[in-house]
């Protein structure tokens, strides 16, 4: 479940309907405050809505349990998908469009989050992110129908997410999205001021 109480917003309620809305959702070990410091690049007209993810972890908190690095258990994520379309289903009629971004963690429930609903966002941003496999239902087939928008960001010495996931996202997006895919020289587990211009021209274009 998402704690409504605790969303981070960029405009007050008053400010926020009939304006596009981004869903951001953060890393593992992080929370709702995260990924506000992105908002000030990101196209104005879009409202942010900043997300905490349900289970507490660390010194923050986290979609669902780690597992292996880059493939978690299937359920636990779908659960977790669930927990945010119907926080989503509760705002969605002030926002005439919805994108979806996240890190890490948070990119993964991103695209999670398009195979639920593929029609149902205007796009998916992956930042350092990943595709979750074991999907064997028709979801991709649906994802692949609509080919929605998707832009996935990594750096090519990230320590965390593995190259084989990394790969198997590529090829995923590739195969069953609109995909914009960005590789960023020397870049870290994190976002660069590159990496966040990008992603601001893909949201406003």
């Amino acid at each position: 479940m998402i704690d409504a109480d605790v969303v981070r917003w960029t405009r007050p309620e008053s400010e926020r309907a009939g304006t596009p809305l981004l869903v951001a959702m953060h890393g593992v070990g992080s929370d709702e405050q995260d990924l506000l410091g992105l908002a000030p690049a990101l196209p104005p007209a879009w409202t942010v809505a900043s997300l905490r993810a349900p289970t507490p972890w660390g010194q923050g908190f986290s979609w669902y349990p780690l597992g292996t690095p880059g493939s978690p258990a299937l359920e636990p994520v779908d659960d977790a998908v669930a927990g945010v379309l119907r926080w989503v289903d509760a705002v969605a009629a002030d926002h005439p469009r919805i994108g979806l971004l996240g890190f890490s963690q948070g990119g993964s429930m991103a695209l999670q989050l398009l195979r639920a609903r593929p029609a149902g966002f205007a796009f998916a941003v992956s930042l350092s992110g990943f595709v979750v496999p074991g999907v064997a239902d028709a979801r991709d087939e649906a994802v692949a129908a609509v080919r929605p928008r998707v832009f996935l960001g990594h750096g090519d010495l990230d320590p965390v997410i593995p190259a084989e996931a990394t790969a198997r996202t590529e090829a995923w997006a590739a195969t069953h999205t609109d995909v914009t895919d960005r590789t960023y020289a020397g870049l870290p587990h994190s976002v660069s001021a590159a990496e966040l211009a990008d992603v601001a021209a893909f949201i406003g274009a």
